[in-house]
């Protein structure tokens, strides 16, 4: 999952959001320099990876668009599960997705003592095009594949993901529908078997 889903499973406890936001940027030894609680939120984040990667409807979806991207399917995949996740907001949260986005915002901005130097060189860009708030439209998700594109170190057709998602919607829509609930219940006992801070 991307950034939204990591988000809106982490609860609201804000260590274990921070956690999971930042997991992707903290390599190795440098998971011990952190507080228990944010530790917590990047152990969430490993097991979300590790239970989606493993899946059987993920492993499906990403082997579908395999020869269009390659070893990137599965960020693809990841990023196409965001848009569906904000695309259809209200059947997952009663919070609005604005007011979801801006409180997380707020959360990741006062914590910037503690984020990685990647995170911090991205935040501006992900709050001044507001990423996860724009994952649910194709513009949005677009100008966020063109971006990974112009990143990545090597060749990975992700500047034509977006069209890729539109020819196949309905499959990757049910894919979505069928995974999502199940990685939701997944989270629920995951976050309940950390420390008592969360």
């Amino acid at each position: 999952m991307n950034f939204l889903a990591h988000l809106f499973l982490s609860g609201n406890n804000h260590e274990i959001i921070i956690g999971n936001f930042i997991a992707d940027h903290v390599k190795g030894n440098r998971f011990f320099e952190y507080s228990p609680g944010i530790q917590s939120g990047m152990h969430l984040h490993r097991s979300i990876d590790q239970y989606t990667d493993s899946h059987p409807v993920v492993k499906e979806a990403v082997e579908r668009i395999r020869p269009d991207f390659r070893k990137y399917a599965g960020v693809v995949v990841d990023m196409y599960f965001d848009h569906f996740l904000s695309a259809d907001w209200v059947s997952w949260s009663d919070e609005p997705l604005k007011t979801f986005t801006s409180r997380m915002y707020g959360i990741i901005n006062q914590h910037t003592e503690v984020l990685p130097p990647r995170t911090k060189l991205m935040l501006p860009h992900m709050e001044n095009y507001d990423w996860l708030g724009n994952y649910g439209n194709f513009e949005g998700i677009d100008r966020a594949f063109r971006g990974m594109a112009r990143r990545t170190p090597f060749l990975s057709n992700m500047e034509s993901a977006s069209e890729k998602l539109k020819e196949d919607y309905q499959y990757f829509k049910l894919s979505f529908s069928l995974f999502f609930p199940q990685l939701i219940g997944f989270c629920a006992i995951e976050r309940e078997k950390l420390p008592a801070w969360h």
